[in-house]
């Protein structure tokens, strides 16, 4: 029987338990203040004992590429050494430590953005192919703006070392883990689509750019573990025929598997950056803020178009309920074809079934948003074999973060719940 309080190897990295926070938007920037900032964010979730402390999506190259305001650049070895300081302060508490890297590529604030657009205008986004048809009739009513640069092969092996080069710096400054978001839209996951992937050269097979990857980061970085998302496009509307289904995401890992990669994680969610990734209640709060009117209105265009934004998302959430633990069933035909060690993620939330998903549809589970309600989140996991998150899945965290807003629990009740919990010592590890 495996335990939430097992160690798990990952290459060559021994995780002292199987409890991890995964990726989440830390709007940190590259600023000054970058370090302690991510050092807010992470350390509780270390100090309470998580055993993998993921430090969410970063942007390899030094312009362009961010999905969202905020976003970090781990492309300068000056900047990422100063990251030290974090990786240091989250071993202390005997967490190990990953870093995701990413690329946005269609997904880039230079084609969702207006105000961003407005103040980069010469910026084009990376490209795996010229985007598709139901992209570009966005683009045409105004809701996208496409001027996309599509790579050539050598370009694409050129990005590959940047993700490579990356991995280094960020092993040099004490990561224990390189986490490749491999899903949810980042330019990765549109080599593996086929929704975006119609390309001619030997990349039109999306697990090449994930091979060379492999290889830049063993050439660069040397044996520190890998791993990535995979992705499964089953939730796709149906509007879209050329996808992912679980069985192509099951291969998908199989060969990553072949190829060398240490870890992996599959998702399911469309082919669009939408509620599929976080699934659960309409934001009402969130959208009715007048706090954040105004950075909606920037971000989307005008308020008009954010009104349009909001609707849609009303839309999605109701295409995209709250499915607990969605991907588990993924997640386990995956681990009875694969030989390294499968992560879960997306909707788990109590410890019964964290410990019904253990070995049986995986061997580690994370979770991201309980993270904005509960920073100690595990500490009462690890001690209550009855624990759930309060984490309610309502999203007001989530969109507020278009307005560079940070990702923290705006929802009073589950504020509330967090408050008495603290009050009555549920986070304290000491007891």
């Amino acid at each position: 029987m495996v335990r939430l309080s097992d160690p798990l190897r990952i290459g060559d990295v021994t995780v002292p338990n199987r409890l991890y926070r995964a990726p989440l938007l830390e709007c940190a920037g590259n600023g000054d203040d970058a370090v302690d900032r991510l050092i807010d964010h992470l350390e509780p979730a270390a100090a309470a004992g998580a055993g993998l402390v993921c430090q969410g999506a970063t942007i390899v190259r030094g312009e362009g590429g961010c999905a969202a305001p905020g976003m970090t650049h781990v492309h300068d070895p000056d900047f990422v050494s100063r990251l030290g300081r974090l990786t240091d302060r989250l071993h202390e508490y005997g967490a190990t430590v990953a870093i995701q890297l990413e690329h946005g590529g269609l997904r880039s604030m230079e084609t969702w953005h207006a105000g961003y657009r407005d103040d980069h205008p010469d910026l084009q986004q990376l490209a795996v192919s010229r985007p598709p048809p139901l992209l570009r009739t966005l683009d045409r009513l105004g809701f996208l703006d496409y001027d996309p640069h599509v790579l050539t092969t050598d370009e694409v092996y050129d990005l590959a070392d940047d993700f490579g080069r990356a991995a280094d710096h960020a092993a040099d400054a004490g990561y224990d883990l390189i986490h490749l978001a491999g899903a949810n839209m980042g330019i990765v996951h549109q080599f593996l689509s086929p929704f975006y992937n119609r390309r001619d050269d030997e990349f039109g097979d999306g697990v090449r750019f994930l091979e060379i990857i492999h290889d830049a980061v063993r050439d660069h970085a040397g044996d520190v573990p890998l791993l990535t998302k995979v992705p499964a496009e089953t939730a796709a509307p149906p509007v879209v025929r050329r996808r992912l289904s679980r069985a192509d995401a099951v291969e998908l890992c199989r060969r990553l598997d072949d190829i060398g990669y240490d870890a992996l994680v599959p998702v399911s969610g469309s082919v669009f950056w939408d509620m599929s990734i976080v699934r659960g209640q309409f934001p009402s709060r969130a959208w009715r803020d007048e706090g954040f009117r105004e950075g909606y209105a920037e971000a989307f265009g005008g308020r008009l178009r954010a009104g349009l934004v909001a609707l849609a998302n009303r839309v999605q959430a109701r295409w995209y309920d709250f499915d607990p633990a969605w991907n588990a069933d993924l997640c386990r035909r995956v681990r009875d074809t694969v030989s390294v060690p499968v992560c879960c993620e997306g909707g788990v939330r109590e410890r019964p079934r964290i410990d019904r998903l253990l070995g049986d549809a995986c061997d580690m589970v994370g979770m991201a948003r309980p993270f904005y309600a509960e920073p100690e989140l595990p500490a009462r996991l690890l001690a209550d074999a009855e624990a759930s998150a309060v984490c309610d899945s309502c999203n007001n965290c989530a969109v507020p973060q278009v307005t560079g807003a940070p990702g923290v629990c705006r929802t009073p009740a589950v504020l509330e719940e967090v408050g008495r919990l603290r009050k009555a010592g549920a986070y304290d590890r000491s007891r």
